[in-house]
């Protein structure tokens, strides 16, 4: 860990938690009630949330599998990285090059008690875990320089996790100072969910009335903000199940793609 100085937080399980709902959603385990019963309600209104979830998982699988193998990135910083669950970050990287260094950052109390017993690394490469909110960057990247060296090109994820923050300037003052602190040849990878539909619209209704966090949609349009000044890798900015897809599959909601930062 780098900060096992840091304290450990208190887990409230009667508050439903986007991490835990999330988890649910993708049939695992590690999740209370509350976080069930937000996730049934989601459900009942877009009953392919589930199956949606499963695919936005295999596109972080693959654009981390791009990383390593096609741009040849050895470092990864995933943000709001979420509960451990099978081929995380570190497993999909390190699969291709056993060196590669990955920082994870959270502040759920459940992912981080997960964190510290599941996120481990190979003996070749590094895996670390920072207990920190997004909003502080300048604590994020702090922290993560104990791992990882900025010097050199770094892939930095928001996987799902811009929605929450509900100002556009605001998000874009995180990915800009993330994105700042890297090298050049550096990469920003993201997906969030766009109102593409009444039932998506419908589903962020359910979500923020229970969750703790709440999620905002954005259009395509304003998801394409994020990666301005970068060089977007093909096919560009898609729905995740069209980004350099191993099978076909349907058209979803959520949007997501991969930027490379200007030598």
């Amino acid at each position: 860990m780098s900060n096992d100085e840091q304290t450990e937080p208190q887990l409230d399980t009667s508050v439903p938690h986007t991490a835990r709902i999330w988890n649910y959603l993708l049939g695992g385990k590690d999740n209370f009630a509350a976080d069930r019963v937000v996730g049934d309600q989601i459900l009942a209104g877009q009953p392919a949330l589930a199956e949606n979830a499963r695919r936005c998982r295999a596109f972080l699988i693959r654009a981390v599998r791009y990383l390593a193998t096609d741009a040849g990135v050895r470092q990864f910083l995933d943000i709001g990285t979420g509960l451990p669950t099978a081929n995380n970050t570190h497993e999909v990287a390190q699969s291709v090059a056993p060196e590669s260094r990955i920082v994870y950052v959270d502040n759920d109390p459940l992912v981080l008690t997960h964190a510290r017993a599941l996120l481990t690394s190979r003996p070749e490469g590094l895996t670390s875990y920072i207990d920190a909110d997004m909003y502080d960057m300048d604590l994020v990247l702090r922290e993560a320089a104990r791992t990882l060296d900025f010097s050199e090109p770094v892939a930095i994820l928001f996987m799902g996790v811009l929605g929450h923050v509900e100002k556009d300037t605001v998000a874009q003052a995180m990915v800009t100072k993330a994105l700042d602190a890297a090298a050049p040849g550096s990469y920003l990878a993201l997906y969030d969910s766009a109102p593409v539909s009444p039932e998506v619209v419908e589903a962020a209704r359910i979500w923020n009335e229970s969750a703790a966090l709440p999620y905002h949609l954005r259009s395509t349009d304003r998801l394409a903000q994020f990666f301005q000044g970068l060089e977007l890798v093909e096919p560009g900015l898609v729905p995740v199940t069209q980004w350099r897809p191993d099978s076909e599959a349907p058209e979803v909601e959520q949007y997501g793609g991969v930027g490379r930062k200007p030598r």
